[in-house]
Parts: structure tokens; C-alpha cells; sequence
């Protein structure tokens, strides 16, 4: 099959030297927007109707498929329908999620859960945050509890590009009082622990899994750090290869990627479509 082009130079070459290295591959995913659509009740974001099977057929090819996430991984598990994966799984495939940007970690082996404590000061800002929407009338912005952290989202409210805006600077003091971080992205303000970013899980699952390639497909700007980490990596010299789920709302990391697709339909076809040329090149 013909391999994809995308916005990089070279991308289509990138992709060939993963499919004839694909048992050394980490498969490095985003869950929003990448897996699943991106939709106005977080808890209603399900992963794509073809991610199971994706994910699956993938999991047999590679070194190892690892969903890194804001998200809780208790709740990516859920919503991506990731136990009734893990059951399908061939012997020797690894399907992991590493969740609230690394710090979580769950894994198709053990099905265990490893969290670390709440941030100190997540509490106080979680105490503060109501006075500080009213402040910004932004009352109706929808918070989402994530156990490490706290996300804000704008995008009910009637001009949530303006919400946004006047709540990046407000939320951007409290959490330097408390000594926390905030992650921007679309349409959602996360306040969390600082310290660990998808950059650095990339990193630990490399190693975890003795990986010598890389392909990491995101769509937002908590995805950036994990681009900029497979890029060093790749100026290394491991074969790489970075996906955007391309959206009308984000276009930080088209530029930065070698693929551009439409969405988590656009992605998992990609990552369909190695499968089915590791396969091919595995029978030639």
C-alpha cells in the first residue's frame, strides 16, 4: 500500500522504516480527540467504534500500544472499553495507559491500578475555584474532578473562546500560589501536580518496554511535550513518526507532525492500515 504524506518532509520514508522495524515499535496515543471525539460531557467520550479492533490488531505487530492521557487511567479504561481489549489480546501483546500525564499507570497484564496521592494545594484550589469562575463570570463552565487534578472546561458556556481567555490568567495566579501547573487545551483548563508531562512518559515507556522506534499520534497542546521528546528522539536516531488528529480547533501540532489526519476516525485508519502493511511486508 502507499504510505501516507503528510505535512513533514520525508514522512512517507519515516513510515516505511517503522513497518520493517515494527516489533521494536512504541505506539505512543493520545485518548481525546485522538481515540475518541471530543464532546461537551467528558464522561460521555468513548473511544471510536474501531479502536478495540484497531488497538488489538495493532498490539499483535508491536513492541508495545500505550495510551498516554490526561485522563484518569481508570476512566480511559472504561471508556475505551479496555479490559474487553486486554481480553482479546494474542499472547505477547502489551497494551498499557499511562494516565493523568504519566503518573497513573495501568497495564493488560496485571488490570492493576498504580496512582500516586493528590498534589499538595489541589484541595485549597479546588476550595478557591468557585469564587474564582464567579469572578470571571464563568459560573457555568463545567468542572471535571480527575483525582490528580481539576479541569475546567469553556465549552458550554455561550462564548467559551472568551471565557477561556479571561480564565487562563485567573487560574494562571491560583495555581502559582498553590504550587501547581496548568495544561491548556481545547477549550479546557487542567490544574494539576507540575513536574510530569507527556514528554517524559514517553521516555519512561521507551524504556519500560526496550523500544527502538517510536509513533505518537495527538491532537492538542498537552500532546506537545510528546511531540518535542519523539522529535530529540529522533534526532537521535530512532525511527519516528508523529501523527496529528487535525482538528478546526487546534493546529499547534500540525506543523510539527508528519501526518495530518481527520480525527480519531483519520488516526485509527493509519494505524489500521500499518497494521496491514506489517503484515504484508512480514509475508513477502
Amino acid at each position: 500500500m502507499t504510505p501516507p504524506r503528510g505535512s513533514g518532509d520525508g514522512s512517507g520514508d519515516r513510515y516505511d522504516a517503522l513497518v520493517a522495524v515494527a516489533d521494536e515499535v512504541l505506539v505512543g496515543l493520545d485518548f481525546d480527540g485522538t481515540l475518541s471525539p471530543i464532546v461537551e460531557d467528558p464522561s460521555r467520550a468513548v473511544i471510536h467504534p474501531d479502536g478495540p479492533r484497531v488497538l488489538r490488531d495493532l498490539a499483535a505487530c508491536v513492541r508495545a500500544v500505550v495510551v498516554i492521557t490526561g485522563r484518569p487511567a481508570r476512566q480511559v479504561v472504561e471508556l475505551g472499553g479496555l479490559d474487553a481489549v486486554a481480553d482479546s489480546l494474542a499472547a505477547g501483546s502489551r497494551l498499557v495507559v499511562m494516565g493523568q500525564y504519566g503518573n497513573e499507570h495501568w497495564d493488560s497484564g496485571s488490570r492493576e491500578f498504580r496512582s500516586p496521592e493528590p498534589p499538595p494545594g489541589l484541595q485549597a484550589f479546588r476550595d478557591e475555584l468557585p469564587a474564582l469562575l464567579a469572578a470571571q463570570d464563568a459560573e457555568g463552565a463545567f468542572v471535571e474532578e480527575k483525582g490528580l487534578a481539576v479541569a475546567v472546561h469553556t465549552r458550554r458556556l455561550p462564548d467559551a473562546a472568551a471565557a477561556y481567555a479571561r480564565l487562563e490568567a485567573a487560574l494562571g495566579e491560583a495555581v502559582e500560589r498553590h504550587g501547581l501547573g496548568l495544561e491548556p487545551g481545547r477549550m479546557v483548563l487542567e490544574v494539576r501536580a507540575p513536574g510530569m508531562h507527556k514528554g517524559l512518559a514517553v521516555h519512561a515507556a521507551l524504556e519500560e518496554h526496550r523500544a527502538g522506534a517510536v509513533l505518537f499520534a495527538g491532537d492538542d497542546l498537552g500532546d506537545l511535550e510528546a511531540f518535542e521528546a519523539v522529535r530529540g528522539l529522533r534526532d537521535q536516531g530512532l525511527p519516528t513518526l508523529l501523527v496529528c488528529s487535525g482538528s478546526e480547533e487546534q493546529e499547534a501540532l500540525a506543523a510539527l507532525s508528519d501526518v495530518v489526519v481527520d480525527g480519531p476516525a483519520g488516526v485509527l485508519g493509519l494505524l489500521a492500515r500499518f497494521v496491514e502493511d506489517v503484515r504484508s511486508a512480514q509475508e513477502g
